[in-house]
């Protein structure tokens, strides 16, 4: 029951300017041996609400494609027991990396070629997941398993820049990768129209948005 017009929405916003769509064929694809594989690229925390478990057995279901390549940057709770999992599992797609400087995160989104957004059932209206938002900045396509009243999910459907997989279903996500790997031109044209969503989330205009009700909200005063 509360008033809309006293309500104001300021989303979550990545540097426009800072991260950009730049070439798959960089010095950090170079250095990592990324530049011959697809590389599925989850970049963040790697904690309890990612649902990341099922990541790794999209993997295992795709050891068979040996191009395919998941990267996981970051860190957090959960990253000791998935790479015990990929150990004993025997997995050699799947990679693990620290945190990277801010200064070269336009090169690690630059060196996927499909990132992912992840998250447990039952945590849609909760957690909107800041990561989506350089993945756009950057002309990234998308696999977003998530619920579908979800935040991610309206973006994803309203521009047309990533594909919605069920939460925990690890066959769908291998089957959403394997389509991807194969349809060059079906990731160019989602990777173009992730940059084009990103100009409605880039910070200046988010944190203008904080200074018009910071501004109104004094003039009440």
């Amino acid at each position: 029951g509360a008033d809309p017009a006293k309500i104001t929405v300021i989303h979550n916003w990545a540097d426009t300017t800072a991260i950009v769509p730049s070439d798959r064929h960089n010095a950090f694809a170079s250095t990592h041996a990324l530049d011959d594989r697809f590389v599925v690229l989850h970049a963040g925390n790697i904690g309890l609400s990612q649902n990341l478990d099922a990541v790794i057995d999209a993997a295992e279901l795709l050891r068979s494609r040996s191009r395919v390549l998941f990267l996981f940057i970051g860190d957090g709770n959960r990253k000791a027991t998935l790479q015990a999992t990929v150990e004993a599992r025997g997995l050699t797609n799947v990679q693990f990396l620290p945190f990277q400087p801010r200064d070269q995160l336009r090169w690690t989104y630059a060196s996927s070629d499909v990132c992912l957004v992840s998250l447990k059932p039952g945590l849609a209206g909760y957690i909107v997941p800041s990561k989506l938002y350089p993945i756009l900045a950057a002309g990234r396509p998308y696999v977003a398993a998530v619920e579908s009243p979800s935040e991610v999910a309206a973006l994803t459907t309203r521009h047309g820049c990533g594909v919605l997989s069920e939460p925990g279903d690890a066959a769908a996500l291998a089957a959403h990768i394997a389509e991807l790997d194969n349809d060059v031109a079906g990731r160019l044209a989602m990777g173009a129209r992730a940059r084009e969503a990103a100009s409605l989330f880039a910070r200046d205009r988010q944190v203008a948005a904080h200074a018009q009700v910071l501004t109104e909200l004094a003039g009440r005063c």
